[in-house]
């Protein structure tokens, strides 16, 4: 491998911001990731399911990953190059190097469901002609396909396969990676902001996160203080993010990032069709534990200047 990369922390998985006339918001974009990098995140995660790369061209998908590298100073990017079609995968995954990317996420092919040894040549592949760290991304809500801790494990042996990110929901599989890996350089990130911390307590890294896009400090101190071993803090702030967590999956993702990106200035909420905005029924809920969160920022803020 040409370069390695630190898997540990938080990765923001970050929206691609729209303008009325749905063409890509550059302006926005290099905006937030300067936001979230000042804000102290490990790495930023573009153009994937977050990022709405279902919908992007080949050429947007590129033009996304070249805005967030110029936009930062010193975070890495990692792109997301993932395709149920090989060939298309093997081609994001070669333009997001040659524009600038530290790492790749790949997720998992959908909808054709290869068996578990298609997923093998499928992630070998790639692994095999693009020289830079790649992150596997299993998320079989999304796919209709579950990677095996069998197939994870053989892949994990791939020099250039550098991580697994776990968006299974299944704590008991999770943990058999971190395991099995255990002895290899290789990270398990969690997908699923609700089980970050259960994640990092069995061996995961830290996390690819949604929810970092709208509490990037919260979710980097929870990240810290478990990577730490410090688990009552971690947990304490596990608990205050709990109402975000559940309020950014009421509806499809990313439907609900955006519309807190949209409540807290950061963005607008505009989605590419067939996505659309959340449903007014959950908006209410959404800006109630924003300002419950802005109040408990406020309060500590004042807290510590007074002493």
């Amino acid at each position: 491998m040409s370069s390695t990369l630190d898997l540990s922390g938080v990765f923001p998985a970050m929206c691609t911001p729209f303008d009325d006339a749905d063409r890509i918001d550059f302006e926005t974009l290099r905006t937030d990731a300067q936001r979230l990098e000042a804000a102290g995140v490990d790495g930023l995660v573009p153009v994937g399911s977050t990022g709405e790369s279902a919908t992007l061209t080949h050429d947007e998908h590129v033009q996304v990953v070249e805005a967030v590298i110029e936009a930062v100073d010193d975070v890495p990017v990692i792109a997301g190059t993932g395709s149920n079609n090989t060939r298309e995968a093997l081609e994001l995954s070669e333009r997001a190097a040659d524009a600038g990317a530290d790492g790749l996420l790949l997720i998992s092919p959908y909808y054709n469901k290869p068996e578990q040894r298609g997923l093998l040549e499928h992630y070998r592949t790639v692994a095999d002609a693009v020289d830079l760290p790649q992150i596997v991304y299993n998320v079989p809500s999304r796919t209709g396909r579950n990677i095996e801790p069998d197939t994870v494990v053989e892949l994990a042996s791939h020099d250039t396969i550098a991580g697994f990110k776990a968006a299974s929901g299944d704590l008991g599989q999770i943990g058999e990676i971190a395991e099995r890996t255990a002895d290899e350089t290789f990270a398990v990130l969690s997908g699923d902001d609700a089980l970050t911390l259960p994640t990092i307590s069995v061996g995961g890294t830290g996390t690819i996160s949604v929810a970092a896009n709208i509490e990037p400090e919260r979710t980097c101190a929870m990240v810290g203080a478990a990577l730490d071993g410090d688990y009552a803090r971690a947990r304490a702030i596990h608990h205050e993010l709990g109402p975000l967590f559940r309020e950014l999956f009421v509806e499809t993702n990313p439907i609900p990032v955006k519309e807190a990106m949209r409540i807290r200035g950061y963005g607008p909420a505009r989605m590419r069709s067939p996505l659309t905005r959340l449903a007014a029924e959950y908006r209410e809920n959404l800006e109630a534990v924003l300002a419950d969160l802005e109040r408990d920022s406020a309060a500590v803020a004042d807290a510590e200047g007074e002493r």
